[in-house]
Formats: structure tokens, sequence, C-alpha cells
């Protein structure tokens, strides 16, 4: 993104908010001359972005025909997990090593703030819907509020180290990780417990317990596929 033109940024972000809203849809092939002329640029620029996004994982070029936005196997969910598990696991040791330093400290108040706005987001979970309320589901929008902060908190973590390796690799695996955690939070009552696992995680940080830190945060991260495994077949 840092060396693209203005245009191909314009393409990019129409694009991506494109996929992640679902108005393009993973059964159709999209064509880059169509999409070029929808926005009002030219087929330089969105190819360039086309490029950008099939190397952040929100896409499957199609030589020669165009693109599909991608979707989340079950081997897509289980390597980006164990990437997350790598990277994270060390960030949050790192973390509860330096946590009285001045740095950890403002590590901390980082944290705390964006836990305050998950619990903001959950106070309105509900919505309109008494279906909803009924059911313990997150309306969509606190649902998307939601996912944005808990983004946050853990780009947090991973920003605290300042390692450039692992800040591209979670960007690159922004799309997979944003459907896997799309998938876990839907589940009724996960939203909850994913407020308080990082309320827990932020605990063995400030008592820089980087052990517990790390255990909790490999389970943390490993919900979405133990309950992908332990799902229901469906016949």
């Amino acid at each position: 993104m840092e060396r693209m033109s203005p245009l191909q940024v314009q393409a990019y972000e129409y694009l991506k908010e494109m996929i992640l809203s679902g108005k393009l849809s993973p059964d159709e092939l999209y064509s880059e001359t169509r999409l070029s002329a929808q926005i009002g640029i030219s087929r330089t620029p969105m190819r360039e972005a086309i490029q950008c996004l099939s190397q952040d994982g929100y896409i499957t070029v199609v030589p020669s025909k165009g693109f599909k936005v991608r979707t989340l196997s079950g081997e897509d969910m289980e390597e980006t997990i164990q990437i997350r598990c790598a990277i994270e696991g060390f960030c949050v040791h790192m973390a509860a090593a330096e946590a009285d330093t001045r740095k950890g400290q403002k590590l901390l108040s980082v944290l705390e703030r964006l836990l305050e706005k998950q619990e903001r987001a959950l106070s309105s979970r509900y919505g309109p819907s008494a279906e909803n309320l009924k059911q313990g589901i997150c309306s969509r929008e606190s649902l998307e509020q939601f996912m944005e902060y808990d983004h946050q908190f853990h780009r947090a973590l991973i920003d605290y180290v300042g390692n450039r390796e692992f800040t591209q690799t979670f960007q690159r695996s922004m799309y997979l990780i944003h459907l896997t955690t799309q998938g876990a939070l839907s589940v009724p009552g996960r939203t909850e417990d994913t407020l308080k696992e990082h309320r827990m995680i932020c605990s063995h940080i400030r008592e820089m317990d980087g052990d517990a830190a790390y255990k909790l945060m490999l389970v943390h991260l490993m919900m979405p596929l133990t309950m992908h495994l332990t799902e229901p077949s469906k016949k």
C-alpha cells in the first residue's frame, strides 16, 4: 500500500470494502475491465489493486479471466490460526516481561481502552430484534464493531514488539482472520467469552505472568478451530 498511487489506493479500498461488506460474492468471477468502468478509473491502477488484494489474501486471481473472492477452507483456518499462535504467543510473552516499563504500561493503557470499547459494543449487542435478545445473538452492527476492536486488540500486541515481518504477516492474513473471527463470534455467547479472555490476558500481562498469558492466548486463538472441529456433521 505504501508505494501505491492514489488511484490504486482508491481501487484497493473500494474493492476491499465491497468484499468485507459481502457485496462481492465468492461464487462470481469478476472482471477487471467492468470494475474499472464502475469506479471510473483506468485498468492499470485497478490491475495493481487486484494484485495487492491477491497478495493480502482477499481474492484469487484467475489468469486472463478476472478474480474471485476467496473463501475460508478448513485448511486456511488451521494454518492462519497456527501462524497467529506462533506470533502472538511470542508477543504476549514479551509484553508480560516488560509490563513494569513505561512502554509496557502504555500498551496496557491501549488494551484497556479497547476492552472498554468492546464492552460498549456489547452493551447494544442485541439490537432491535426480540429474537436476537432471546437467543443472545449480536446485532450485525455491534458484531462488526466488536470485531474491529478485537482486531485492534491483537494488532496492538503485535505492534508492541515492532517486528515488521510480524506486522506484514498479520496484514497478509487479515481477510482470513476476519472470516475466522466472524464465524466464531457469530456463535451465541462467544463475544462475551472473548471479552473475558481478553481481560484475563491483560491481567496476566499486568501481573507479569508471561507463561499464563501465553497459554491463554493460544487457547483463545485456537477457539474458532476448536468450535469448527466440534460442530456436528451436517447430513
